[in-house]
């Protein structure tokens, strides 16, 4: 019995369930498009019975009989369960609603392109063939596949103690993810997925979150949710929700069933009628007719999210036969096996085409020699008593092998005409060409490579279309419910030198005139100090850019909340740094990703200016924000808006302003342009994005600083050395950070020493440009100015509201949400 179990098992595992990871097929699959590749059924023959197709399927290959395999081919033309099918049918093969299909006798089928594709090469000895089940076959072990089915269509299958379940991908998305591993072999999963978002069902959907998506895709296991497209429609008073797409695999059927006792058992109250209008003209099309007295849907959607099919989780398990054996393979594994299986294919297709190449220009060869000599041939082929004794006097007087003897006997006397010789010596200059072209191939990998690229982007002209999955931020569970029920306010969010970060509440730093001594901000170490503060409501999203021109995604209520004067926790903890020296240079506050522009700096003087969009998927290790020469670092980030100006100020007193129109939007990883020309020993320390009434604050490190209006900065080209923004002496010392600030703003400036002073801009001398300034924070012994903050006017009236001082004037809840802060503030 035991003995018997195991020879099932693995029976079943090789032989039924599981697909094979180099053509995605199960063999009843791979031989149904066989036997239809022997019948000759073409995209453009004519289509031919299920019943012939299944019975030499069954007759020759597959001994399970015919409605085993009428089944299998059924699937593989059914839109809604293949995303590119391989069956072109003809007849009734069934729907999703569900319609049993039509039996095989009435049915009508041919192999679709892509079918074809599938068998492109077949004959010329790029895979292994074996005998069939009798021995009087032979079919092939695996198909060449030029087509990435596995990728593209998935799989599905029980087999014995394992299970797979692949996901269908866009076929674009995939050929862009296998050009990238061609060009990058060390390539990573997160590099992969900028390429893939996720899976691309045929029956479309909405898969909500990213992070499954990518956990599932990295480890080739996971969990989905999916949910069904909707809309809302109104007629007469009464609001209507219309499914258009429906999760992967779930039917109408499943849907309205739900529905109904749902709906009888109480669950769901909302709901006064449920209809199936779905027709070939306008697709599916499932309508819930809602109550007279409901005008909002949100609550019905959620209950029938959850007591209903139209949301489904959907089990990735990538499992398929490598090498025979059964093994759970990650999105890379994936597509290193498929571009290793296409590289064998090219490689047996060339040498099967080399072979061919040599054996006739090997003939051609010996024909050169008899035409050369061919009164000589002539003369011993009229003295000859036979064929045989001819050819063996041809060998023995020219050194012709065997072959080369039967061709001259073979040749008709018409290729003696001079049109003939002519083209039998281009035969034979184009196959020496050939066979260069095939030998270089071979000795290239690169070339082979190259190949492959080309036969995706053929895949991808002819197949290619849109996403029919939206894979969505929003993630469902436990994250979304956390989120609603965390109270919007407005945090101070402080990150010391050495990379430790917290969240306090704004109200926790108390309002005092210029001058004051400030209160403790944190308990520092005597080796570290605060370097920046940032203020954010707590369902913002931080962009975090650090010095090495990276960029990394949180929400402000995910950073540890703590009391004023913690430490905080290490920035090393909260996000996947890639490098020991890489440290958070700038956070910037986001509300929605949109198409806004985004402008960063570097401390060498160069700018980028890159939609806001380009930032929206971060992954966990961060994502490339700008390219950076040698010796370089990031100092600063903010969006743009429209005419708004653009000023760059250096650590020894340059600023240069310009218009934002003069930077060109560029792509996120690209390199920038020139900001600003620096001298010797100079380098920026502030990037600052400025309205026309905006005044310019410039705090140096001694506590010494001066407040500028904008229009005192004369506009000039980028790319010039500036001009004078503050005298940088010995009493003033460098800039730290300049600002963009109103009358009615507070600023926070936050010294090494750890003392935070928060004090009204209007208190601040506004002063020429070319001046010391005077002294705006008085400092303990030793201590310097480490960085300055900005707190807009709506966060000081929302903090003094929420303290009892009065209502505020300015807008409800956050302040803009392109607060920045940069490098040194």
């Amino acid at each position: 019995m035991k003995e018997s179990y195991l020879t099932y098992a693995l029976s079943v595992i090789h032989s039924r369930a599981l697909p094979d990871v180099r053509d995605g097929l199960k063999p009843s699959q791979r031989r149904i498009l066989y036997a239809m590749h022997e019948l000759n059924l073409g995209p453009r023959s004519k289509h031919r019975k299920c019943a012939k197709i299944c019975g030499d399927t069954s007759g020759k290959y597959h001994p399970h009989g015919e409605q085993v395999v009428y089944p299998t081919l059924v699937r593989m033309g059914q839109t809604f369960n293949s995303r590119y099918v391989f069956i072109d049918k003809q007849g009734n093969f069934g729907s999703n609603r569900p319609d049993n299909p039509a039996a095989m006798r009435y049915t009508e089928a041919r192999m679709s392109r892509a079918a074809v594709h599938m068998l492109e090469d077949i004959d010329k000895d790029t895979v292994d063939f074996i005998p069939n089940y009798d021995g009087q076959e032979m079919e092939p072990t695996v198909l060449p596949g030029c087509f990435p089915n596995l990728l593209c269509n998935g799989s599905s299958g029980i087999a014995v103690g394992m299970a797979t379940s692949l996901p269908p991908n866009n076929l674009t998305e995939i050929a862009s993810a296998l050009e990238l591993l061609l060009d990058k072999p060390d390539c990573d999963v997160d590099e992969l997925l900028e390429h893939v978002q996720g899976p691309d069902f045929p029956t479309g959907g909405i898969i909500m979150g990213r992070e499954t998506v990518r956990v599932a895709y990295r480890h080739g296991r996971g969990l989905i949710t999916v949910r069904a497209r909707h809309h809302i429609e109104e007629k007469r008073g009464r609001r209507y929700l219309v499914f258009t797409q429906v999760p992967y695999q779930i039917t109408v059927a499943a849907v309205i069933e739900s529905t109904v006792n749902a709906v009888k058992n109480g669950k769901i109250d909302s709901i006064s009628d449920i209809n199936d209008e779905t027709n070939s003209r306008v697709g599916l099309r499932l309508v819930i007719e809602l109550k007279k007295a409901i005008d909002d849907e949100t609550v019905t959607l959620n209950q029938l999210y959850r007591f209903t099919p139209l949301q489904s989780t959907f089990s990735i398990i990538n499992l398929a036969l490598v090498e025979g054996q059964p093994k759970t393979l990650g999105l890379k594994a994936l597509l290193e096996c498929y571009r290793d299986h296409r590289v064998d294919v090219i490689t047996r297709r060339t040498q099967h085409l080399l072979g061919k190449a040599k054996d006739r220009l090997h003939i051609i060869e010996g024909l050169r020699v008899a035409l050369a000599n061919i009164d000589d041939v002539v003369e011993i082929i009229k003295k000859s008593n036979s064929i045989d004794d001819a050819r063996e006097k041809l060998k023995a007087e020219f050194d012709l092998s065997e072959v080369q003897a039967r061709a001259i006997l073979d040749m008709r006397l018409a290729r003696l005409t001079s049109l003939e010789i002519e083209k039998l010596e281009n035969e034979y200059r184009d196959t020496l060409e050939e066979i260069r072209g095939y030998e270089e191939l071979l000795a290239d990998i690169t070339k082979i490579h190259a190949v492959i690229r080309k036969q995706l982007r053929e895949m991808v002209k002819l197949y290619g279309d849109e996403r029919r999955t939206e894979v969505s931020t929003e993630e469902v569970g436990n994250k979304f419910d956390i989120e609603a029920l965390i109270e919007e306010e407005m945090m101070a969010v402080t990150v010391s030198h050495q990379g430790y970060i917290k969240r306090v509440p704004l109200e926790a730093y108390r309002s005092q005139g210029r001058g004051g001594k400030g209160i403790i901000a944190g308990d520092i170490k005597d080796e570290d100090f605060l370097e920046q503060i940032f203020t954010a409501s707590t369902h913002d999203y931080l962009l975090f850019f650090t010095n090495k021109g990276r960029c990394y995604w949180r929400k402000v209520y995910q950073l540890p909340e703590m009391s004023r004067t913690a430490r905080g926790r290490a920035l090393a903890n909260i996000l996947e740094m890639q490098e020991d020296d890489e440290h958070v240079q700038g956070i910037l506050r986001v509300d929605i990703f949109d198409d806004r522009y985004l402008l960063v700096a570097t401390e060498l003087g160069s700018v980028k200016k890159t939609v806001l969009a380009a930032y929206s998927r971060p992954r966990e290790n961060g994502i490339r924000a700008v390219a950076l020469d040698d010796g370089d670092r990031l100092v600063g980030a903010r969006l743009l808006h429209d005419h708004q100006s653009v000023l760059l100020a250096t650590r020894n007193g340059q600023a240069i302003r310009f218009d934002e129109t003069d930077v060109r939007p560029m792509g996120r990883v690209a390199r920038g342009v020139r900001g600003i020309k620096l001298r010797e020993n100079d380098q920026v320390v502030s990037l600052v994005v400025a309205e026309k009434d905006d005044s310019i604050l410039t705090v140096c490190r001694n506590g010494y600083g001066k407040r500028t209006p904008l229009n005192d900065y004369r506009l000039q080209g980028r790319g010039g050395f500036g001009i004078i923004n503050i005298k940088a002496t010995d009493r003033n010392g460098p800039v730290v950070s300049v600002r963009s600030v109103h009358d009615d703003d507070e600023v926070m400036m936050t010294t090494e020493g750890g003392m935070v002073v928060r004090t009204p801009v209007s208190g601040i001398s506004q002063i020429g440009r070319a001046t010391q300034g005077v002294r705006i924070i008085k400092l303990k012994a030793k201590d310097v100015v480490a960085s300055v903050a900005r707190v807009p006017k709506e966060e000081v009236e929302s903090e003094n509201a929420a303290a009892g001082d009065g209502p505020a004037d300015g807008p409800e809840g956050s302040g803009p949400a392109d607060t920045p802060a940069e490098a040194g503030e």
